[in-house]
């Protein structure tokens, strides 16, 4: 039976603390590797992935295309073949303690419109740094992967001053997927470049995601 949810630093060096530097590359995540309906959660922390010091809150799982043999039903995604999405829309933040700079972008998938956005401090506190406006726009204009409901992707980003440390991507909890976020850059995908962090050591189901197979 289909479940009717969307998706079944460092150490100092002597005696004082060395204070975490935040990245200037640009840093691309496109939760490849992380499984299908697996959560995110330190994939990018030294939990298997690069180790860029992201952590995700434990309602965020990643799903594999059903074409690739997972159980998303979307298309087109713009990295083959796993996405990011939230199941709690209370649960769904993006920490990077280190912090990053200039922009921050990514691709989309969604049924309702949502907003996301972007901190200076961890767990979406301290000041609003930028705020990404998103779209019901998940059926429009799909053309090429005919498998998969959610098939329009929409990059979308935003230019900020400042020291970024968070992403709030609540209000998009079990109606939107994310592909290729990007830190560093307004502009999403953009080929990583190694991340250069001086840490000193830093129905998707229901409504559509996952699908039941046919015989």
């Amino acid at each position: 039976m289909v479940r009717k949810i969307l998706g079944t630093l460092g150490l100092g060096v002597g005696l004082m603390a060395a204070p975490m530097v935040a990245s200037a590359a640009i840093i691309v995540l496109d939760f490849e590797g992380v499984g299908n309906s697996v959560p995110v959660g330190n994939f990018y922390n030294g939990g298997g992935g690069p180790n860029y010091g992201v952590e995700f809150s434990p309602a965020t799982l990643a799903i594999v295309d059903s074409d690739a043999g997972g159980g998303g039903n979307f298309a087109n995604e713009p990295s083959p073949d796993t996405i990011m999405f939230f199941l709690d829309a209370n649960n769904a933040i993006l920490n990077f303690a280190a912090g990053f700079d200039t922009g921050f972008s990514f691709f989309y998938t969604s049924s309702t419109a949502a907003s996301v956005n972007v901190y200076d401090g961890v767990n979406g506190s301290g000041n609003l740094l930028g705020t990404l406006n998103l779209n019901a726009q998940h059926t429009s204009g799909c053309t090429g992967d005919p498998n998969g409901t959610f098939c329009n992707w929409t990059p979308v980003g935003v230019n900020f001053a400042g020291i970024a440390k968070s992403i709030d991507f609540g209000g998009t909890a079990n109606q939107t997927g994310f592909d290729d976020i990007t830190f560093g850059s307004a502009e999403p995908g953009r080929t990583p470049v190694p991340a250069t962090l001086a840490l000193f050591g830093l129905g998707l189901a229901g409504l559509g995601w996952s699908r039941r197979k046919k015989a």
